[in-house]
């Protein structure tokens, strides 16, 4: 991954602005929009052809990465909460909505498209105690009983995460209206 050493400041985003990135099927990155690049601090030519996880923050709980590219490689659409890390080790929180990219002819698989913009303070407030309890399992017994955290929470709670993140982050309205658009416009 990267040697940034994570500080405890917030870049704060604008709400007007997005983030959008691209990656092929690997997650390497093949395209950064100019916002992603300004609040990420590498320039276009240090993020491209880089692994998207170079702005991994060690606070995402890696199970969460696991069920995107999951989902994402079965063809499903997938929604986050995210908190990345800049270059100067600073972070910054996303609602990312990622999608499928899909070759018109033989329609197989051709990369995923991230849309981004500033998270919701309530989204981010209920979702950080999950990731602390998540990270928590991953560090005393791996991937696999954080995974089952997860999937026991998601149960008890009778939902699926994009259904959850989609709650929490008031994924209706202006904010569906908005990711939309992105789709139409980057797609």
């Amino acid at each position: 991954m990267h040697n940034v050493i994570p500080r405890d400041e917030e870049i704060v985003l604008d709400s007007k602005r997005y983030i959008v990135s691209k990656t092929d099927t690997q997650g390497y990155i093949t395209y950064a929009n100019d916002y992603f690049v300004d609040i990420c601090g590498y320039s276009e030519k240090e993020l491209l052809g880089q692994p998207h996880n170079i702005i991994r923050h060690p606070d995402m709980p890696r199970v969460a990465f696991q069920l995107m590219w999951n989902t994402i490689k079965d063809g499903k659409n997938f929604k986050a909460l995210v908190k990345n890390l800049a270059k100067d080790g600073r972070y910054y929180w996303v609602l990312t909505s990622f999608e499928t990219q899909y070759d018109p002819l033989t329609k197989a698989i051709t990369g995923y498209t991230a849309y981004r913009k500033a998270a919701p303070k309530k989204a981010v407030k209920a979702i950080t105690p999950i990731y602390e309890r998540l990270l928590e399992y991953e560090r005393l017994g791996g991937m696999e009983a954080s995974a089952k955290f997860l999937n026991d929470y998601l149960m008890e709670h009778k939902t699926t995460y994009n259904d959850f993140v989609e709650s929490v982050a008031g994924y209706k309205g202006l904010t569906k209206i908005f990711f939309e658009t992105m789709k139409k416009l980057f797609g």
